[in-house]
């Protein structure tokens, strides 16, 4: 069974999305329609942009959600069974099951992205990339590390996690986790502590935008971050995306449950490959490819 999975922040580049406007007519109306939902040019910003404008959270994120569905909606094949997201890419999944609309999905995206950049900015905080380590001693030192906020944010695959939270407590977890025994500790290039306690007030502004938002009754099940599980109960997703961003990403878990459940063939559809080097890791009886 092919399951379709979509990226999160992180896969953007210069030039995303610019082939597929020039070459697909059905890509094109989609960028055009976004720029007007946004009420600026992000396609041009996804097409000639610089690094450095395109890691502004409140560009990356709708940048690489249109980027995927544009992706997806030009392949006529695309008759999914199973989807799931990595982070944002859960809205993605979402409108490739019909759960969601292309147009209410990107302004939740936007929506998100914008708060997740005021919370970033109440609370300067940041994550790190641990690798090396079992998650249950990443979880033991995270908890170990009194009156600073880290968490476990993304289970990514066996031996790959990152942590979030103040830039203290960040900055003592790397210590203890190179002290464990971790092959590297990574501080990561973000705005902010993404997926912890600390994007609580961008959780109260999203859970907002979700209840104003109609919800359809999905094709296929998504497997969603937190909890690992498929759904297709409109009420439980929107929980779920709700939660999502103060719980951790479980990626491993979620793929692992895909395979349990008949996933054979991991498609990724967005910039990048970064999901498929995930899932060979986490299963590498299974087959990866990208739309």
């Amino acid at each position: 069974m092919k399951a379709f999975i979509f990226p999160g922040q992180g896969a953007q580049f210069t030039g995303m999305g610019k082939e597929l406007y020039e070459t697909n007519q059905k890509a094109r109306v989609l960028f055009d329609k976004a720029d007007e939902i946004l009420g600026f040019k992000i396609s041009q910003t996804m097409f000639t942009g610089t690094a450095d404008e395109l890691k502004q959270t409140k560009v990356t994120q709708p940048a690489i959600f249109i980027h995927s569905v544009a992706i997806a909606i030009t392949q006529n094949e695309i008759n999914p069974k199973m989807v799931a997201g990595h982070s944002l890419g859960e809205f993605s999944a979402l409108v490739s099951n019909k759960a969601l609309s292309f147009e209410d999905a990107l302004q939740l995206v936007f929506k998100r992205a914008l708060a997740m950049q005021r919370a970033c900015e109440i609370n300067p905080s940041t994550m790190a990339a641990i690798l090396g380590l079992d998650d249950q001693k990443v979880e033991e030192i995270c908890a170990s590390i009194e009156d600073e906020i880290v968490v476990a944010a993304n289970y990514n695959c066996p031996g790959q996690l990152v942590i979030s939270g103040s830039m203290k407590g960040i900055e003592i977890a790397c210590e203890k986790m190179k002290a464990a025994g971790a092959k590297r500790a990574l501080p990561l290039q973000v705005g902010g502590a993404f997926h912890s306690p600390l994007m609580e007030p961008a959780r109260e502004e999203l859970a907002a935008a979700i209840a104003a938002t109609q919800f359809n009754s999905p094709i296929c099940p998504v497997y969603q971050n937190v909890n690992a599980l498929p759904s297709t109960d409109v009420e439980v997703i929107k929980k779920n995306l709700i939660d999502q961003l103060t719980a951790p990403v479980r990626w491993t878990q979620l793929v692992q449950n895909m395979v349990k459940d008949g996933g054979t063939t991991f498609i990724e559809c967005g910039p990048g490959k970064v999901l498929q080097g995930l899932v060979k890791k986490i299963a590498p009886q299974v087959e990866v490819a990208s739309l």
